[in-house]
């Protein structure tokens, strides 16, 4: 008989729904029940497409053993980390000060008040390994509950203390010399041989890359660059990357980036997208932008919604089996191939007999030169190339006729704004007008669907339903597809939007008290602690990511208020950014463009004129992290609402009714020009 996670629309809670435990979804039911009864709570959070949650749920949760002691002495409580990242992240704070680590999935014990009192990750069934059995771990925590609960519950508020204490910042000041200082950070944990940083496992961490990106731009330091290509370079020959139908999988299980954990992340791509993009911005080479080229086709082909938005993730695991979607056998080639194509193509893609993964399966990755390969089978290298790119395509449409992995199909706002940004991004980089129009309909879709009567923001879209109000992030990152969905089209309710949802974020996150942004809005459920996130980790923190937004607007628009809260984020985490500068590397992205020299860039003129358009090109042109762009049509319409949106454009006029630029660097501006060589030239001169 299905549990009370049968009503949700997540699909990690409908996982559970037909479990033998007797599971609630995070609200006051279960809470009143827990209190009615005298019993803990067992909180458990995960995500749908989380394999260790899969391994955890087999062995225990659809046990009729575990299922009885957890209905007879808790309240089993299920959570999708992913739709409430703010019970998430508090928890699993909790699981870092108890245990020193953390992940997915998370047990977490509760007093009926929720104090938590306990808190691990995966647990088996059965003490294995230097594991405890969870069966063991709930009978002891039932006796602790019953014979020493008082020590339990002081436990927890010790804990919550030490929750609140953190969130209490120390003065310091944040210097230039912290961008050096994340910089040899990362040049100390780089690995020469294969890229990334530290050991296994790997994980892709883009904002680091675009930090280093910026701090090439910032410094000329070839160093940074130099880590950035090897990295990308590694990456897009690995396994982590789906060599087959594109995209980047979580992350790698060894330092080669050849074997991945096979779960694809919606924000994985975005960010990644970015990243490569920009590092085609700074070097020209083809490849960065054939790489974003193919990630922006898997996206658009397997995880795009038919009304518009993003779907998710897809999982790692098919019947059972982790991988066994993507791996493959030189036998299955084979009988896809014709038989001296499959052989060349086993080669260059790393399948063997013996194999790299389970069972004699191989992960593809780039394992031979095709120069070499052409050299041997006395072909061109080109023809080779193209062989490669038909049998990819061949084994393609074969493998969609395996068993797909599970595609987590709700939307949600933060994603979909990062996704958002990344096509806007990719259509301003490569002019590609078809990342233009995803990009518009993604957003179009969460500013219609995903707001209520208010205006407010919501998580998450499912089915027709929408779900949780919306948290900082979700402004954030919907901030940031605004911006940059004006800087790719210039058409200014986009910017309108991005000022929007900017005041409506500063209303309701902004801690006027301690300074920067806290996870929940003011009004938002009363967790035991307030969460104030800065941390980068898999995705850029909401105060990371408002910190750049709120810098940029202010370039953009001149508003002194939005300026004034980006330093207000910086004074706020000045003394934790301070402390370990690597792990908020896109902090120091918004760091960096609020330090300067920035470059404001207003075109005045009728966007359809071919010298328009020529100056558009050129400011386009290159990497430029610390320039705004604002263009001034002079139709009426469109200009009245950009001399509304960006007062100080108002008396910007063409010179001689010709397109013109103006452009202001470090706080100055140059005269107005009207040869797009002339703004090329101002422009260089920026950097």
């Amino acid at each position: 008989m299905p549990n009370k996670l049968a009503e949700e629309k997540s699909p990690y809670l409908l996982q559970h729904a037909e479990n033998p435990v007797d599971w609630y979804p995070w609200g006051d039911e279960a809470f009143a029940k827990a209190r009615r009864e005298d019993k803990p709570i067992f909180l458990s959070i995960g995500y749908a497409t989380c394999h260790w949650c899969h391994v955890m749920a087999h062995e225990s949760f659809e046990d009729e053993e575990v299922a009885a002691t957890l209905n007879e002495h808790f309240v089993a409580v299920k959570v999708d980390r992913e739709e409430r990242p703010d019970i998430d992240g508090l928890y699993m704070s909790v699981c870092q000060v108890i245990s020193g680590h953390g992940g997915w999935p998370l047990s977490v014990f509760l007093t009926p008040e929720g104090l938590p009192f306990f808190a691990g990750t995966y647990f088996p069934k059965r003490a294995r390994m230097g594991m405890p059995g969870f069966l063991d771990l709930l009978q002891e925590i039932v006796r602790l509950w019953r014979e020493e609960r008082k020590k339990l519950t002081e436990t927890g508020h010790k804990i919550r203390e030490v929750l609140q204490q953190a969130s209490q910042g120390e003065e310091a000041v944040l210097e230039a010399s912290d961008l050096e200082r994340a910089f040899s950070q990362l040049r100390g944990a780089f690995d020469p041989r294969w890229g990334g940083f530290g050991e296994a496992p790997k994980f892709p961490t883009p904002h680091q890359l675009t930090f280093l990106l910026r701090y090439h731009a910032r410094t000329g330091n070839p160093a940074a660059l130099g880590m950035v290509e090897e990295t990308l370079m590694a990456m897009r020959q690995g396994g982590i990357f789906d060599q087959i139908g594109y995209g980047f999988h979580r992350y790698s299980v060894d330092a080669r980036w050849l074997v991945p954990h096979f779960e694809k992340m919606l924000y994985d791509q975005a960010l990644l997208a970015m990243a490569y993009l920009e590092t085609f911005q700074v070097t020209g080479k083809a490849l960065y932008a054939q790489v974003a080229r193919e990630i922006f086709e898997y996206v658009l082909r397997d995880m795009t919604d038919p009304h518009g938005g993003f779907y998710s993730a897809e999982d790692a695991d098919t019947e059972g089996e982790e991988g066994l979607f993507y791996t493959w056998t030189p036998e299955e080639i084979q009988a896809v191939l014709p038989q001296g194509e499959a052989a060349l193509v086993c080669r260059y893609f790393g399948v063997t007999p013996r194999g790299n993964f389970d069972k004699g399966r191989s992960v593809l990755h780039v394992a031979d030169d095709p120069k070499i390969l052409a050299q041997e089978a006395g072909k061109a290298v080109e023809d080779v190339l193209e062989l490669i790119e038909k049998a990819r395509g061949a084994l393609f449409t074969h493998r969609k006729t395996r068993p797909a992995p599970l595609k987590d199909d709700k939307i949600l706002t933060a994603w979909n704004g990062l996704m958002a940004a990344a096509l806007a991004m990719g259509y301003r980089v490569l002019g590609d007008p078809g990342y233009l129009d995803a990009a518009a309909r993604a957003v179009r879709f969460v500013w219609d669907t995903l707001r209520d009567s208010r205006g407010r923001l919501y998580r998450r879209f499912r089915q027709g339903h929408t779900a949780y109000p919306g948290y900082l992030d979700d402004y954030a990152y919907l901030g940031w597809a605004f911006l940059e969905l004006y800087e790719a089209s210039f058409d200014p309710a986009y910017l309108e939007k991005a000022v929007q949802v900017h005041e409506a974020m500063m209303d309701l996150f902004w801690n006027e008290e301690k300074g920067g942004f806290d996870f929940t809005a003011k009004d938002g459920e009363q967790l035991i602690v307030r969460e104030r996130d800065v941390y980068d980790g898999a995705l850029p923190s909401g105060n990371s990511t408002a910190l750049n937004t709120l810098a940029r607007l202010a370039q953009m628009t001149g508003d002194g208020r939005w300026e004034q809260a980006a330093d207000g984020i910086v004074r706020a985490f000045a003394h934790e950014v301070k402390r370990y500068p690597r792990a908020y590397t896109h902090f120091l992205n918004g760091y960096d463009r609020l330090l300067g020299p920035g470059c404001e860039v207003v075109l005045v003129g009728f966007p359809q004129d071919p010298l328009f358009q020529a100056m558009v090109q050129v400011v386009r042109r290159g990497f430029r992290p610390r320039t705004a762009v604002v263009v001034k049509p002079v139709d009426a319409s469109a200009r009245v609402l950009v001399e509304r949106l960006v007062p100080f454009a108002v008396s910007m006029k063409p010179v001689g009714g010709r397109p013109t630029a103006y452009v202001c660097r470090g706080r100055q501006c140059d005269r107005p020009v009207t040869d797009p060589q002339d703004v090329a030239t101002l422009l260089d001169m920026a950097r």
